[in-house]
């Protein structure tokens, strides 16, 4: 078993709320979590995903009350998303007979936004936590470690595959499932070849400025097609839209969102790259590796982190911007080699920027000056520094 960052999360919000929900994409071992607290907590565990479970809601408040002294697990929320009225109900009753914490642990394979479809928000008697694949703080102690997880990606079965190859074979049924089965259940029915297709345009274009209308027209679909798909893709947790810094500078900003599978190893699968040494001598190593490293920093940093990146017209450019609570603005240059060194745009963006820190996020795993004001850093020590803010 190999321990979970989100486990204390969960546990520190149980203590304080009624009901949270842990959120993130399949397969990530929430449900293996969720068993962990139920070895130690009273609980009940229901599988929305099974007709028996949902049977038994059919009366929901009725059912839910004669467990009012457990836990209940309620896992894959998004099957019945009408019952966040009814536990809005629940948890307000019962707060009004003394129990205001630990009632319900809510399972969600998306963004909380497309799970309550029912409009009821739950505000003031839920936390939120998220869980996404294994990141570099979990399973990596040494480079091999960290080359493997960034081939193979978090997602627990193919990370810990015996082989290169079955880990493939397993991102690649993950896909599958993913196009066939579980996308349609959360939006009208999308063609699972022209999904499949958007993905693997998006994952060519890996780390590159977002074009709709280019993809739509690749497609032979409208734009506002092509962008709903990619909305889903976001709200599923698999696609992240890396925003542009805004800020009151009178500069020429790029408008439009970088684009980046969030996973590696399903951004690998999706190429057809197989291992190391096929990555890497891919178009795709530069950009897989910025993403790579921007969704473990980003795993790691404390909650309400904004994230952005910085381009004018101009040419000055940062990978990554964060504006961390407390800590003010930190500018982030990510490079794959051993000592590689920012490029000039960096600085110009620094000048606009005026960032509290500036560091350069390297393949390596040392960490020195390279100028009074400039850190070269390893991203597992980045990711650790975050971690602890």
């Amino acid at each position: 078993m190999i321990p979970r960052r989100a486990l204390q999360p969960v546990k520190r919000a149980l203590a304080r709320q009624a009901a949270v929900a842990l959120i993130g994409p399949r397969q990530v071992g929430k449900t293996t979590l969720a068993f962990e607290i139920a070895e130690t907590t009273p609980s009940l565990y229901l599988d929305l995903e099974a007709r028996e479970d949902r049977e038994k809601l059919s009366s929901a408040a009725l059912f839910l009350n004669a467990y009012a002294d457990r836990l209940v697990i309620l896992d894959e929320i998004h099957r019945a998303p009408e019952l966040f009225q009814t536990l809005r109900g629940l948890i307000d009753e019962g707060r009004r007979e003394g129990r205001r914490t630990g009632r319900f642990l809510i399972l969600g394979s998306a963004a909380i936004d497309l799970l309550r479809q029912s409009g009821e928000t739950l505000a003031g008697r839920i936390a939120y936590v998220d869980m996404g694949p294994f990141d570099v703080l979990e399973v990596v102690y040494d480079r091999q470690d960290q080359d493997r997880l960034w081939v193979r990606g978090g997602f627990p079965d193919s990370y810990l595959a015996d082989d290169d190859a079955e880990s493939l074979a397993r991102r690649k049924d993950f896909i599958r499932t993913y196009l066939e089965r579980d996308v349609p259940q959360f939006g009208p029915r999308i063609p699972a070849e022209t999904l499949d297709r958007l993905w693997t345009m998006l994952a060519h274009n890996q780390g590159q400025l977002l074009n709709a209308s280019r993809l739509a027209m690749s497609l032979s679909i409208s734009t506002t097609t092509a962008t709903r798909y990619i909305d889903l893709l976001v709200d599923l947790l698999l696609l992240r839209r890396l925003q542009p810094f805004h800020g009151n500078l009178g500069k020429r900003l790029v408008k439009s969102p970088k684009v980046f599978v969030r996973d590696s190893g399903l951004l690998h699968a999706l190429l057809g790259v197989a291992d190391y040494n096929d990555l890497s001598g891919h178009p795709v190593v530069g950009a897989s590796w910025e993403g790579f490293v921007i969704e473990n920093l980003l795993a790691a940093a404390p909650d309400n982190t904004k994230a952005s990146f910085y381009r004018t017209a101009a040419g000055a450019e940062i990978d990554l911007v964060l504006e961390i609570p407390k800590h003010g603005l930190w500018a982030i240059e990510i490079k794959r080699g051993l000592t590689a060194r920012p490029e000039r745009g960096f600085h110009m963006a620094c000048d606009d920027v005026q960032p509290t820190r500036r560091l350069v996020v390297n393949g390596g795993q040392e960490r020195y000056p390279l100028s009074p004001d400039l850190e070269a850093i390893s991203l597992h020590s980045l990711a650790k520094e975050l971690a602890t803010l």
